[in-house]
């Protein structure tokens, strides 16, 4: 017999916490592309102030040049929606927050008329101010 006794290792194994991190990892740099607007816009150019970062997030209205309009909230931002729903939907949002900034993204091959419908129907859903996005000069 012995005269030693015997300890408890009290030892924790990192490996499966290291894969499990590495896992997500791989995850989010796949995923992350795919967060951006899913719509296509080519903006046209102006030397203008950007939007100050420690503002809250504005909603966006996209006009493609196909004259589709998108809405960044919602369950699929990537897919055209209706006008009738779109002044629905910014009015919610509105009477949630009434300090929200609004936006229209028109690509610069859309009619005119295309982007001044978007924001008649912005000023049905009660918006008072509606900003143009453009592409800042280089």
């Amino acid at each position: 017999m012995s005269d030693r006794k015997r300890r408890a290792v009290a030892e924790i194994n990192v490996v499966p916490y290291i894969d499990v991190m590495l896992v997500l990892l791989i995850i989010f740099m796949i995923t992350a592309p795919l967060l951006s607007q899913g719509v296509e816009i080519e903006l046209p150019t102006a030397d203008a102030n950007p939007i100050s970062p420690d503002q809250q997030e504005p909603l966006v209205v996209a006009v493609n040049k196909n004259g589709e309009y998108f809405l960044n909230i919602g369950g699929k931002p990537d897919k055209p929606i209706d006008a009738e729903l779109m002044v629905n939907r910014v009015a919610a949002v509105l009477k949630l927050r009434p300090d929200t900034p609004v936006l229209v993204r028109g690509d610069k091959e859309v009619s005119y008329g295309k982007v001044v419908r978007a924001m008649v129907y912005l000023q049905q859903a009660g918006v008072a101010k509606v900003g143009l996005m453009t592409e800042g000069l280089n």
